[in-house]
């Protein structure tokens, strides 16, 4: 038990320093100019990969960026969608290639799609499961396994997102570069802010997969 409550403290804590980072590079990085809007270099970088039915379009809050296969719109903050810096392009240009990757039919993309229906559905009685579990352990054990299947599926769509992310943001840096929107000094930056994003994700993935060993652990535990 202790062994845990370390290694979940240690997760809790680089997650902390990873969000910290990111917040920290990309106020930074949105203080260097660049001559597009993020809106401008989400539309470019589409029609570049010859994609014409995606909608940008602005949404509120901060960092909430992201594209929707559903409906084919790349959604940007308002702060990214109007201003013109290296970190509004970055993020942008990375939504985008979530769109290249949907017109290509990515299969990590497709298959994390698929999950979505399933992962929202469990999230919302997930964690009531896993308690009612654990208070009827010794009663009806089988309760806190259901809870345990549907938290591995959680697990699992947090490592399938893992390659969606890295290869959306290999593709937007490597157009970036190649539509002459970053010189060398503003293309490490762009490769800064976005591997700083992909952190949050890989950490958001150990800590739900040592959650998931945690609830493993006390059910093998009921056996002893």
């Amino acid at each position: 038990m202790s062994t845990y409550w370390i290694i979940f403290g240690g997760i809790a804590l680089l997650s902390w320093l990873v969000s910290s980072n990111l917040q920290s590079k990309f106020k930074k990085y949105s203080q260097v100019p660049l001559g597009l809007s993020g809106r401008e270099v989400a539309e470019k970088m589409l029609q570049d990969n010859g994609i014409y039915d995606v909608q940008v379009i602005s949404t509120t809050g901060h960092l909430t960026d992201h594209y929707n296969p559903a409906t084919k719109t790349v959604n940007l903050s308002e702060s990214v969608y109007s201003q013109r810096n290296i970190a509004a392009a970055a993020v942008a240009a990375h939504e985008c290639g979530h769109a290249v990757q949907h017109a290509r039919a990515y299969a990590p993309l497709k298959m994390r799609s698929a999950l979505v229906p399933v992962v929202n559905f469990s999230s919302n009685i997930v964690q009531w499961i896993l308690l009612g579990g654990m208070l009827l352990l010794n009663v009806f054990p089988q309760l806190l396994l259901a809870g345990i299947v549907l938290f591995a599926l959680t697990t699992l769509f947090s490592f399938i997102t893992l390659p969606v992310e890295i290869n959306a943001s290999q593709r937007a840096v490597k157009w970036l570069s190649n539509a002459g929107i970053t010189n060398y000094q503003t293309y490490s930056m762009a490769v800064g802010a976005l591997r700083s994003a992909a952190y949050t994700y890989v950490v958001a993935a150990l800590g739900s997969l040592a959650t998931l060993l945690y609830y493993v652990w006390i059910f093998m535990g009921r056996r002893r």
